[in-house]
């Protein structure tokens, strides 16, 4: 699932006119940044939320060529959040692990061809010990991301990743979630009506030793803001 129904206050002016998703880094809007990733990975099928500017976000994924296959679930009535978001969306999503993207997410891999940051998130997932499986970034070196750090990583799995703990009253912590994560299919069946996050079923999961990770081994550029946009335009760049 791509989670790209926000209003993207933040990217102002830019999106005064089009939702976040249609806003261009380097020459191609950030939904089809995802949407390039998530087929180089071998996802067939995409569910895409929308609310702002729905029409227009819908008539570009219609114009598009090339996979994956995209299914729409619809929030013209009412924003629902990331938890809301996937909830809604459970119908179109099926039985299976869900792969759930950002939109405000661009990065580059540096690993090897089919050893991409997606692939390394789908070898940790592990459904007998996890709620949820999350892509992380170092802090260090990341482009437009702002603050003390999410989570703290555990090693119980060499090679893959491990457990997270939340930052919680730390005054920083290494990693962030850079916007990919794997869930169960039933992960936010028992969320209430209408909107909530996500952020509430990971807290949970944490503390039942549930939420693990594991760390991109690539470049992220977090593209919240129209300055954020250009850093990652340079960096795609080689600036």
């Amino acid at each position: 699932m791509v989670l790209a129904a926000g209003l993207g206050t933040r990217m102002r002016p830019l999106t005064d006119d089009r939702p976040k998703a249609l806003v261009e880094v380097a020459g191609r809007p950030l939904i089809d940044h995802v949407l390039h990733r998530l087929g180089e990975s071998g996802v067939r099928r995409a569910v895409v939320n929308v609310h702002w500017f729905a029409d227009r976000l819908e008539s570009h994924l219609a114009a598009r060529d090339g996979g994956p296959e995209i299914l729409i679930s619809d929030e013209r009535a009412e924003l629902l959040e990331t938890g809301g978001g996937l909830k809604k969306a459970a119908p179109l999503l099926g039985p299976d692990p869900i792969l759930v993207a950002n939109i405000d997410s661009v990065w580059t891999d540096h690993g090897a061809p089919g050893d991409s940051g997606l692939n390394q998130l789908a070898r940790l997932w592990n459904p007998s010990i996890m709620d949820a499986a999350l892509l992380l970034a170092r802090r260090e070196g990341a482009i437009g991301f702002e603050g003390g750090g999410d989570f703290f990583l555990a090693e119980d799995i060499p090679g893959k990743g491990g457990r997270l703990t939340f930052r919680g009253e730390a005054a920083e912590a290494p990693f962030a979630y850079m916007g990919v994560h794997i869930c169960r299919p039933d992960y936010v069946a028992d969320g209430p009506d209408g909107p909530f996050s996500l952020s509430g079923f990971w807290r949970r999961s944490a503390a039942a030793g549930r939420l693990y990770g594991c760390v991109l081994d690539g470049d992220w550029m977090h593209v919240g803001d129209p300055q954020a946009r250009d850093a990652a335009e340079a960096k795609l760049a080689g600036g």
